[in-house]
């Protein structure tokens, strides 16, 4: 409606006549979350009626830290190309413990990068967290994907994946971990489930691909749903 204006602010704008432990406090327990971006970042949280996940469900799986974990993959999602206007390159971070539950570690996805500017960043992600394996989907640029990933660091374990089915088909089985309790989040990654709850049969609602939500359907997937070696206890 144009005749009615919109303001909003974060509780950040009002720091000087509040508490710092109070801000500290509040932003601690609640950073990321839909609450915090609600009430401390003054955002409007929203989720499409038929997306997969819903706000309730995310926050429902949410974990300070994880536990020590039996594996752990770093999976990319690459664009097809690095202009102004291409896809982000999707980087999730996700393993599995010994119970069988998987956990999301991290959310490094990364916009208008080259080719070797995400690899890069993929390769620190697998290093930092002492990933198992590389996850990298090669529809998009086929070996190119995987051959840049080697020039960064030849000795990084590659996994190749190609999808055969749709995204929505692909993320179905990985909505319903999460239906099942067998998901968490160690933290909050805002954008990553902005998708999330935003995507259904016909995709995002913004019409752009879901690229960090590729991801980690693929890492988790990788994971849970895929056949997989004999774990190991291990922490991060």
């Amino acid at each position: 409606d144009s005749q009615v204006a919109v303001s909003r602010a974060a509780t950040s704008a009002n720091r000087f006549n509040l508490a710092a432990d109070f801000i500290r406090s509040v932003t601690q327990s609640y950073g990321g979350t839909r609450l915090g971006r609600q009430e401390l970042d003054g955002e409007l949280v929203e989720e499409s009626a038929d997306a997969l996940w819903t706000r309730a469900m995310i926050e429902a799986c949410r974990e300070r830290d994880a536990p020590a974990l039996a594996r752990i993959v770093m999976a990319v999602d690459p664009p097809a190309s690095s202009s102004a206007r291409a896809d982000s390159c999707g980087l999730v971070v996700a393993g599995l413990d010994s119970d069988g539950i998987g956990h999301v570690l991290e959310d490094g996805t990364v916009s208008g990068a080259r080719p070797h500017e995400w690899a890069a960043k993929a390769v620190a992600l697998y290093r930092r967290f002492e990933a198992d394996a590389l996850v990298v989907e090669v529809n998009q640029g086929g070996e190119m994907a995987t051959a840049v990933i080697r020039e960064v660091d030849a000795g990084v374990p590659v996994s190749a994946v190609r999808a055969t089915r749709g995204k929505y088909l692909r993320a179905e089985p990985v909505a319903a971990l999460y239906a099942q309790g067998r998901v968490r989040h160690a933290g909050a990654f805002p954008a990553l489930e902005d998708e999330m709850c935003d995507f259904g049969p016909g995709g995002l609602s913004s019409g752009r691909s879901p690229d960090r939500l590729d991801a980690l359907v693929w890492a988790l997937t990788h994971l849970m749903l895929a056949p997989k070696g004999r774990p190991r206890v291990r922490g991060i």
